[in-house]
């Protein structure tokens, strides 16, 4: 049995530790129902549920959600347009996201499936160490999809910086030039 206080009563009937929690107005709470004998604490149970409630929203609030982000390419892409693509894949790795390139087929397109898996290898070497494979490129019916992991060297560069000083302010050049009126 331990009091509101945090120190120990010793062992006691069920009973005597439910009598001296009512007289404090307090509520008797079995903390630990396997020990032998099993372990309880006077406390204010819905103070108890609130803190641990608040303890949980401040975890919640920490936690860093991993977002997926498409990036859809064409076998018949141009080379502005990946570049384009690349960029915002690029731009999403930096922002802590995954990646999903994906490349969908149309129609005779199926036949000529080697240059969709051209254009996918293309992108992952390109990313470099901005991205790492998670799954490596994969046909699912007409689509082939590969998913990109933000690299340990992007994880660096999100890393909050110093603030730098501003520059000190300038004072005005003071004109120094006297003019004689007659």
């Amino acid at each position: 049995m331990i009091d509101d206080q945090g120190e120990q009563l010793g062992i006691m009937q069920p009973f005597e530790a439910l009598k001296i929690a009512r007289e404090r107005g307090l509520d008797l709470v079995e903390v630990s129902p396997n020990a032998i004998p099993p372990v309880c604490r006077i406390q204010d149970y819905g103070k108890f549920l609130y803190e641990k409630d608040k303890s949980e929203r401040a975890a919640r609030k920490k936690q860093k959600v991993i977002v997926v982000k498409e990036v859809k390419f064409s076998v018949t892409v141009d080379e502005h347009d990946y570049q384009t693509k690349k960029n915002q894949a690029v731009r999403f790795l930096n922002e802590g996201d995954k990646v999903k390139a994906s490349l969908r087929f149309k129609g005779r397109q199926m036949a000529h499936r080697e240059l969709g898996y051209a254009i996918i290898n293309r992108l992952i070497q390109d990313m470099g160490e901005t991205g790492v494979v998670e799954f490596m490129p994969r046909m699912e019916g007409t689509t082939l999809h590969a998913i990109l992991a933000p690299g340990k060297k992007s994880e660096a560069q999100r890393a909050p910086k110093p603030a730098a000083k501003p520059p000190a302010p300038q004072q005005a050049p003071v004109n120094t030039q006297v003019t004689a009126q007659s």
